[in-house]
């Protein structure tokens, strides 16, 4: 197979009607990071800027005919997986991977839209939990998923060494919904913390930070940054997109991903 010359990213996600979150966040933000996105759909969604209200997961065949079709055309440099919607979904994502060890794969654990509404019940975290964290190279939840995900974890540092003991090589669990003037991104590896990034936190909430965040690492690996980098990168590109954000509708701010498109020094 041919190498491209922009990267390829294969983006396992729900489709956002508001276009603040899902599919479209990730191919703004591979668009941003120099890369290329091959969004296969997992689940349909009802949702505007201030609430997710249902979804329907769409079925596993297709979806395992999208990505095959795709693996066997494009030199995938990395996988991206967000909104899953269904044990079968993640089975089938899970047979897929199973042939593709070697391409890293960041994985935004979407448990609720940013605004609310339930987007994963028990079972499908048990799926993921069991499935897909062994094969996951950077883990992004923020502090809510994480205690969701490691219930039994005291502590939000005892949530990310629990965390890393199911399998992901690297976990970013994500301070935005702790009080404090700051947002402090913590980074586990290697059984211990290796970073805690700290940031302004900004006046708004946003839909779709997340799924930036996400994105923004798995372009960056594509591009062929180490993890701790690309990590670090993606933290300051989202940042900033949320810096720049807008409120298009009557609830979350959307990122604006395209803000280095403008032209201007803001």
């Amino acid at each position: 197979m041919s190498e491209s010359p922009i990267p390829v990213v294969m983006c396992f996600s729900g489709l956002d009607p508001t276009g603040g979150a899902g599919v479209q966040a990730d191919i703004e933000t591979l668009a941003s990071m120099g890369g290329h996105a091959a969004p296969i759909i997992t689940a349909l969604t009802v949702q505007d800027t201030r609430s997710a209200r249902r979804f329907e997961a769409v079925d596993p065949m297709l979806l395992i005919e999208q990505a095959r079709g795709v693996l066997e055309d494009m030199p995938v440099a990395a996988f991206k997986l967000g909104m899953l919607g269904s044990v079968e979904v993640i089975e089938a994502i899970h047979s897929i991977l199973a042939d593709y060890p070697d391409i890293p794969l960041v994985l935004d654990p979407v448990l609720a839209a940013g605004g609310g509404g339930e987007l994963a019940d028990d079972p499908i975290i048990n799926a993921m939990k069991t499935l897909l964290m062994p094969q996951t190279t950077v883990l992004t939840p923020n502090s809510e998923e994480a205690r969701r995900l490691a219930p039994e974890a005291d502590s939000l540092a005892a949530c990310g060494q629990e965390l890393l003991d199911m399998g992901p090589e690297y976990v970013l669990i994500t301070g935005g919904h702790e009080p404090g003037p700051h947002i402090d991104n913590m980074l586990y590896a290697n059984h211990r913390q290796l970073e805690t990034f700290s940031w302004d936190r900004l006046p708004h909430s946003y839909h779709g930070s997340g799924c930036t965040l996400a994105s923004g690492i798995a372009g960056l690996l594509a591009q062929g940054l180490d993890p701790f980098a690309a990590i670090h990168e993606a933290q300051e590109f989202t940042w900033h997109a949320l810096q720049q954000g807008f409120r298009p509708g009557m609830g979350q701010h959307v990122p604006n991903r395209l803000f280095w498109a403008r032209g201007d020094d803001e």
